[in-house]
Order: C-alpha cells, then sequence, then structure tokens
C-alpha cells in the first residue's frame, strides 16, 4: 500500500488509513500528515470517496465489511495499481517468484540517475527514492508485478520482465501448471516488449508461441544477454561482463552478494537498454546501487559481530540468501526465520528445512499467520525438528537474548522473512550497542 499512498499524496490525494500496528511505515506516514487509525473499524472510512484494501484482509473485517456495504467504490490494492499503470506509455513491470524488489530497485535507480524521472512501485525501500513509491513527471513507470492471488493480472505492462517462476502461493495456485499459466495471461497482457529468462523451464513453457516480442536473459550464451567473466571476493561487490550475442557491450559492478543479484542486475540493464539507456550510463547507476531495504541489509557491523536483515521468506530465497552469505568471509552464519503462512509453512517444510541447514544455526519465531488461520495445524516446532540444532522461541525478545549471548566475533547474524521479523534484527543491534 505504501507507494501507492506516497504517489497518490504527492498528486494531492486526500489519504487517511488504519492499520492494526505500529510500524516504520506508519511512523512515515503519519510524517507525512496522514490520519492513520491503530485498529480496523466501520467509523474509519466515513467521508472516503474510494476504499482501498489488500488481499491480506480477510472477509470477516468488521471495516472491510462496512466499506462493502457503504456503497463506496471499494477495490483491492491491485486493481489501483493496475489504473495506474494504465497511465503511463512505458510502464516496466517485474515479475518472478524471487528477486523482483532488487531488480525493480535497480532500473529505478538507473533510471532516475539518468533524468527519466520514472514513477515508481517497489516492494522495498529505496534511498534514492525516499522510500517505496516515487511520483515521477515522466511516461516511465517501473512497477513490481506480484503473482500473488493474480493481482499482476490486473496491470497493463509495456514491457514485462518474468525473473523466474518457482512454487510460491501454492495455496491458491494449487499446481505448477496454474501458476505458469497464471504467468503466460500476464505476458499475454504485455503491449510492447517480453523481457524473460531464458534458462527457466517454467518462464520459457509461459511464453512459449505468444505473438510478443521477446528479449532472453540468463547464465548460457544462447540467450541475449548474458553475464561473463564474473569476479566475486569475500565482500558483496561482483563485478561481470554484460554480453550481447557474443560481444561484451560493459563491464557491471553491483554491490549486491549473490549469483541471483547478477542475474537480476541483467535483467535491469536489458530494460534499462530498451527505454534508451547507454551501457555506460548502465555502469554508472548499477555502481551507486546498494539494496533495497531488507534485502541483505546490513544493520550493524562491530566487534567482528554484523547483523543483516533480508526478506527472504521462500526455501529458494532463503537458499539464495544463504548461499550469498557463505560466499562470504563470515565464521558462522546464525539464521533466525520467522515463517509466514500457515499453508507456506506446511507445503514447504521440507524445503525449508533444507534451506534454513545451510546456516550454521537456525532459529526459529513462531509462525505469522497473516490473512490464514491454522487450518494446518502446523507450528515452527514441526520445522525445527527437521533442522539439526535449530533453537525455538516464539517471542522476538527471547530470541534477541538468546542470540546476542551466543554471538562470537565473525559472525552473521541474519533475519529472514517477510513479516515483522526486522523488529528482531533491530532489538539485537540495540542489545549489541
Amino acid at each position: 500500500m505504501f507507494p501507492l499512498v506516497q504517489i497518490l499524496h504527492a498528486k494531492g490525494f486526500s489519504i487517511t488509513g488504519s492499520d492494526n500496528n505500529h510500524t516504520d511505515t506508519t511512523d512515515i506516514e503519519q510524517k507525512m500528515g496522514i490520519p492513520i487509525q491503530f485498529e480496523h473499524s466501520p467509523q474509519n472510512i466515513q467521508g472516503a470517496d474510494l476504499i482501498v484494501h489488500t488481499a491480506a484482509i480477510m472477509e470477516d473485517n468488521p471495516e472491510l465489511i462496512a466499506a462493502k456495504a457503504s456503497g463506496i467504490p471499494t477495490v483491492e490494492r491491485s486493481v489501483l495499481l493496475g489504473v495506474l499503470s494504465q497511465c503511463y506509455n512505458n510502464a516496466i513491470c517485474v515479475s518472478g517468484t524471487h528477486g523482483k524488489t532488487t531488480t525493480s530497485a535497480m532500473i529505478a535507480q538507473i533510471l532516475l540517475e539518468v533524468g527519466l524521472d520514472p514513477t515508481c512501485v517497489i516492494g522495498g525501500k529505496v534511498k534514492a527514492i525516499g522510500g517505496n513509491g516515487r511520483a515521477g513527471a515522466s511516461q516511465n513507470m517501473v512497477c513490481e508485478a506480484c503473482e500473488f492471488v493474480d493481482t499482476f493480472l490486473k496491470l497493463s505492462p509495456d514491457v514485462s520482465i518474468i525473473l523466474n517462476i518457482d512454487g510460491g502461493h501454492m495455496d491458491y495456485f494449487k499446481t505448477m501448471e496454474n501458476l505458469i499459466a497464471s504467468f503466460r495471461k500476464f505476458a499475454q497482457n504485455t503491449s510492447r516488449l517480453l523481457i524473460v529468462n531464458g534458462d527457466d523451464e517454467h518462464v520459457k513453457t509461459a511464453v512459449q508461441g505468444l505473438d510478443k516480442p521477446v528479449l532472453t536473459f540468463g547464465w548460457e550464451p544462447t540467450n541475449d544477454y548474458y553475464p561473463q567473466n564474473i569476479v566475486s571476493g569475500h565482500s558483496v561487490q561482483s563485478h561481470f561482463d554484460l554480453m550481447h550475442k557474443g560481444q561484451k557491450l560493459i563491464t557491471l559492478t553491483i554491490n549486491t552478494p549473490g549469483r541471483h543479484n547478477i542475474l537480476n542486475a541483467t535483467a535491469a540493464a536489458v530494460a534499462c537498454l530498451d527505454a534508451g539507456v547507454s551501457p555506460e550510463q548502465i555502469q554508472e547507476g548499477l555502481s551507486h546501487f546498494f539494496g533495497a531495504g531488507r534485502r541483505f541489509e546490513i544493520l550493524y557491523h562491530r566487534g567482528g559481530i554484523t547483523v543483516a536483515d533480508d526478506y527472504a521468506h521462500h526455501p529458494a530465497e532463503i537458499k539464495a540468501t544463504l548461499t550469498a552469505a557463505r560466499s562470504l568471509d563470515f565464521k558462522r552464519i546464525i539464521a533466525v526465520f520467522q515463517p509466514f503462512t500457515f499453508s507456506r509453512t506446511y507445503m514447504l517444510l521440507e524445503d525449508f528445512a533444507s534451506a534454513l541447514s545451510i546456516a550454521d544455526v537456525t532459529v526459529l519465531s513462531k509462525i505469522m499467520g497473516s490473512r490464514e488461520k491454522n487450518t494446518y495445524h502446523v507450528y515452527a516446532q514441526d520445522l525445527q525438528k527437521k533442522i539439526d540444532g535449530c533453537f525455538y522461541y516464539p517471542e522476538f525478545e527471547e530470541i534477541a537474548q538468546k542470540v546476542v549471548a551466543m554471538a562470537q566475533p565473525g559472525d552473521l547474524i541474519i533475519t529472514l522473512g517477510c513479516g515483522d521479523i526486522y523488529k528482531c534484527a533491530r532489538m539485537m543491534v540495540g542489545m549489541l550497542g
């Protein structure tokens, strides 16, 4: 919701809101002069001309019930975002199970630096745009396109990027075939260009036979664009040559760790080349990008102990993040994970156990159910049993105390999850002093 709030507020709309939790985002919104109620109540909708809610709000929410009964137009967030995307003639919509935020943020950084003044809707906070959203004055828009409950089908993309297709949100899609079919619909809705991962079999199936211009990226030289001559040391920085059909375009430097981010940068570069940005300008823009908020975000580094925070909440994302951490010069990796939703924890229990086992020490909090009730009868202790030497403490305060007590010089403590586990990271930073 926050990017939409930032954009519409900048355009002069009067906005009010409600939440059930104080967060960094609500603090910023209040500083913007936006009234927020910290409860969901029927009274909160009074005086509105349009009511917008997230997909995470349950049908029995009293405010949503009142909204639907009020006669005031009421839409889910993705509908409003879809309307907004129609206002631009170069809407670059970034989809994929993993990497959307980082890739979108990279594109936004580059377009901003060359003066293309994009409107941005990004899932993580980006320093260059002062948050998650930005109202630009040009016809360029950079937007994350999330497949959750088919919300990305509301968008009107001019350029679509498909980074990968993996088993996410399977409580909704049920089968991989359904998920691939949804991405195919998203690709069909694209008016001008598809930029797709040519190494991903699911992506290739999704776009096969579509009557759309396609550019491919990936690791293999059979793609239109690919990285080569990769140099990665024990820092977060990597260097690689961006190749186009056998020809070197430019050497790029990124300040975000892991092979997955090299591929994200490659996809971002292709989108920016299409927007008219030169290879040299892409090189300059990426060199100033140090990651989006909650994407391997370093919060503390003192006395040999490092604390980082990451949004990874799917096994493939956790594996990529911890593998990237393993490539760096840490003696131990302590992973603190907050499982998100009962359905995902239940369906991917073995995959979570495998990914989290990359860490030297794993600590689990209780599951954040979010929009779900625990009809699966799954608990964090079920995951704990499958990971050697894993600890479980339900509350953040206890986790922070235990982890700080075990931390030693040379350790990386990294919090993982898409809920509010970042609060635990901050508790640890406060305790470490």
